[in-house]
């Protein structure tokens, strides 16, 4: 099925590893993000939730609620949240979802064709989905098995997405957390001179006064 950038993330009812939940009750009015492993007990999953469990207070700061998810029951994932807490140093914070069944892999389009378990069934690939507090898809990401998520750019994201979320401007190449911005095209000239009164236009051979860069708004 998968699902595209500004629609509603689909709501469901699931078994993780802190009771059934329902998505979107679960959300609340936070920001989400739902990641996905192949499987438990992996080397690389393993290192990409303990990262996530150290980043607890980073989410915390920023409203964001994280859940994982994986194709193994609750009970192996149980299991397996002993090696996370001990790899990150704390209890785990976050639900792990049990897709058994792969019912939620399909429906968001998840799944890896080219990763499968010992029986043949097709594992879940490496997903991320932000999710903003009005339900709606932010941003995915998907990347192959042998390749473990960078947690620090999905900070980085986060702070790009909740900063343009709610001021005028977009976040340039390799933009940080503080660094300058860009001045939306759709501010009309006699607007940015009061919205941002820091900002400078940067001269370009074309003569198009589109480059508008401005500090962060706060």
């Amino acid at each position: 099925m998968g699902i595209n950038l500004g629609d509603v993330f689909p709501d469901f009812k699931a078994d993780t590893t802190k009771g059934e939940i329902s998505f979107h009750e679960f959300l609340g009015d936070s920001w989400g993000i739902l990641f996905s492993h192949p499987a438990g007990y992996s080397p690389v999953c393993t290192t990409e939730l303990g990262k996530v469990n150290k980043l607890t207070a980073e989410f915390n700061k920023r409203g964001v609620k994280p859940i994982a998810l994986s194709c193994d029951p609750v009970a192996s994932h149980k299991g397996w949240i002993a090696d996370i807490q001990d790899l990150s140093g704390s209890p785990i914070s976050f639900p792990i979802i049990a897709d058994e069944r792969r019912d939620l892999a399909i429906k968001l389009g998840i799944v890896d064709s080219e990763e499968k378990d010992k029986a043949g069934l097709p594992l879940t690939a490496r997903a991320i989905f932000i999710i903003g507090p009005d339900k709606r898809l932010k941003l995915s990401l998907r990347y192959p098995a042998t390749t473990g998520r960078n947690f620090d750019e999905v900070l980085r994201v986060l702070d790009s997405l909740q900063l343009t979320a709610y001021k005028k401007v977009a976040t340039p190449v390799n933009w940080r957390a503080d660094g300058e911005c860009m001045v939306l095209p759709s501010v009309k000239p006699e607007d940015a001179k009061t919205l941002f009164p820091g900002h400078y236009v940067q001269d370009l051979p074309s003569g198009k006064q589109y480059m508008r860069f401005t500090p962060q708004p706060k």
